[in-house]
């Protein structure tokens, strides 16, 4: 066997109706004044209050931040964590979509520590001890309650990460009544999100796997099977859980497996359209699973069979091609933008973007097939 190695949440715990084991779990790891990270929109729809009153009943206070901005610019982290130290936080909570537990993640972090935010972008830089940290996600997409990973936009829109295994919660709390209320829309751009991840992870060229891999697929044959389903009728709560539990498998492969080409093309757009991540992946995805599919034809074919049963009994070329235009077919069907000129996209851009875009070379690395400028402007027209 190869030489790997793996890392993920040291506990995670699936229940529908988990959300009422919030003060339970908070109080198991000292907890006593939890800052709670989450965003407006899930006070007013009312997704807090049996974490809540969890937390009450298990005499656990509760500060609640509900400042978060997507795609989270470095002050409203900033003011996140001076809030929590205000509050005297001892513990926190990370309850939304991957905007507030990247958030929480560096509010553990930094509420305890000294250091500066833009002192520790990039790998490994970030130093302990952080206070105790729950992740809760509300959406079946970005898998960041599993990964050791925050993405931040800085004040010149670029989009960076802090990567570091501190920023692993303690507890990752899946309950999948909470993304029963979640628009089509947003259940699509997330669940294709959680695709790459699965996808990217898979074809990663240079920490792929054993364990990886498993996961990979498992996450892949979930969020194909359901996401449809998801979309058109999003009140079944056995779907809803798939899909979660496809999430978080992915966010496990590529916290371990990088991500590649997909993200590095969707940070600048994220960061200079302020466009939902989710999306900006749908739409340079299909045109990078096209590019990659000479060096990473194997590898695509195994995801075929995975996913389509028709393609056990074909050739890798066969098999690899059909994986390709199911993926296409499938992100063609969802609610949303499927170009780049329909989200907004000015033409002229392309050629900033492809420059910025060979600056994440963090995961351009990652990807199965080189890619160069020229590359990266072709696949922005494409997307185009």
């Amino acid at each position: 066997m190869s030489q790997f190695s793996f890392e993920t949440a040291p506990k995670i715990h699936c229940e529908q109706g988990g959300a009422k084991r919030l003060g339970e779990l908070a109080k198991s790891l000292g907890i006593t004044r939890a800052f709670l990270v989450t965003d407006a929109g899930l006070i007013k729809a009312g997704l807090l209050d049996e974490a809540l009153a969890s937390m009450a009943s298990a005499d656990v206070t509760s500060t609640v931040f509900s400042e978060v901005l997507a795609d989270p610019p470095e002050l409203s982290v900033q003011a996140a964590v001076e809030a929590a130290r205000a509050a005297g936080a001892d513990g926190v909570v990370g309850f939304g979509g991957g905007s507030s537990m990247d958030t929480a993640k560096l509010v553990a972090l930094l509420a305890r520590t000294s250091q500066s935010l833009p002192s520790i972008y990039g790998i490994g830089l970030a130093k302990g001890p952080r206070l105790p940290l729950i992740q809760v996600p509300t959406t079946a997409g970005t898998g960041s309650e599993v990964t050791p990973i925050s993405i931040l936009t800085t004040p010149s829109h670029e989009k960076k990460g802090i990567v570091s295994p501190l920023l692993y919660p303690d507890v990752a709390l899946l309950d999948g009544r909470l993304t029963l209320g979640l628009p089509p829309a947003v259940t699509a751009m997330t669940g294709v999100d959680a695709m790459v991840h699965a996808i990217e992870a898979f074809t990663t060229r240079l920490k792929k796997n054993p364990l990886s891999d498993a996961l990979a697929i498992k996450a892949l044959q979930l969020l194909y099977a359901n996401l449809s389903a998801a979309v058109t009728d999003g009140k079944d709560p056995t779907v809803r859980e798939n899909m979660l539990q496809g999430s978080l498998f992915a966010g496990m492969a590529f916290a371990n497996a990088p991500v590649a080409a997909v993200h590095a093309l969707a940070y600048p757009l994220g960061g200079h359209y302020g466009l939902p991540h989710g999306l900006t992946n749908s739409l340079v995805f299909v045109p990078v699973l096209r590019f990659n599919l000479s060096a990473a034809q194997p590898l695509y074919a195994e995801l075929g069979r995975a996913i389509l049963p028709h393609a056990v009994c074909i050739d890798d070329q066969g098999a690899a091609s059909a994986f390709v235009d199911a993926i296409s077919a499938c992100v063609a069907s969802m609610p949303y933008a499927q170009n780049l000129r329909d989200a907004g996209v000015n033409q002229d851009d392309l050629p900033m973007l492809a420059r910025d875009a060979m600056n994440v070379q963090r995961l351009l690395v990652n990807n199965p097939r080189d890619v160069a400028y020229d590359d990266a402007l072709a696949l922005y027209q494409a997307a185009y």
